[in-house]
């Protein structure tokens, strides 16, 4: 986990901060919600309850639609990211061709349900909509890395490539 996603050493404190001085940078700007969202992601790694609470304090906006805007947009995320993002191809080809076994595989070898965490936080696992690579079909990709036609038994071997 980078810095800013620590809550061991002082990070806590710092990320709270921060929130403070985006909250006041955009206090009076016509539309801030969303470009304080992102910067508060940024800083946190995900947007908590308690860190939507503050938004909405800090911007005057009611917390519903604070969470309404966090929960519309796929950008932003309810729960912490892993350092490596693991994202499956649900889309229609990649459906068809096997990407639900795929999937059932990484949550079996992680031990995670789609939106969770493992514990040491590297890895993170979402069912994405169309990564628009269906001719790879199934396809699915590791932070920038992308895996296509795949099958349930290769997802081991992928898995060894980013534990260290």
């Amino acid at each position: 986990m980078s810095a800013n996603n620590c809550c061991c050493c002082g990070g806590v404190d710092s990320r709270d901060q921060k929130l403070q001085e985006i909250i006041e940078k955009y206090k009076n700007t016509e539309g801030a919600l969303v470009p304080v969202l992102h910067e508060a992601q940024e800083v946190y790694g995900y947007l908590p309850l308690e860190v939507q609470k503050k938004i909405a304090e800090g911007l005057n906006v009611p917390l519903a639609e604070v969470y309404g805007v966090v929960t519309f947009y796929t950008q932003f995320s309810l729960n912490p990211k892993g350092k490596y993002k693991i994202q499956v191809c649900m889309g229609t080809a990649c459906y068809v061709k096997g990407s639900g076994a795929i999937l059932e595989k990484f949550k079996e070898k992680l031990g995670l349900d789609v939106g969770g965490c493992t514990s040491d936080g590297k890895f993170s696992l979402e069912a994405c909509r169309c990564i628009g690579a269906c001719g790879l079909a199934p396809v699915i990709t590791i932070n920038d890395d992308v895996y296509g036609r795949l099958v349930p038994d290769d997802i081991e071997g992928i898995l060894e490539k980013y534990k260290e």
